[in-house]
């Protein structure tokens, strides 16, 4: 019987804040810090589920996302 395949751990992507979260709505605010993002600037890498899309989804004008390869 062949080997099952593992199943793919998901991705990751690089976040970096590019616009400040000042006078923005509370709601974007609240979602850089969920992201964990502190300042403008700052650079998290996070894990490329569905939810962290939804969240980038929302602040899209205040951050760049590029995918961090596999190492």
């Amino acid at each position: 019987m062949p080997a099952k395949p593992k199943p793919r751990s998901p991705g990751r992507l690089r976040v970096k804040q590019v616009r400040s979260g000042i006078g923005r709505p509370a709601t974007h605010r609240r979602t850089l810090a969920a992201i964990g993002l502190r300042h403008h600037q700052d650079v998290v890498v996070v894990r490329d589920t569905p939810a962290m899309r939804g969240m980038l989804l929302q602040v899209r004008h205040l951050v760049e996302v590029t995918p961090v390869g596999e190492a």
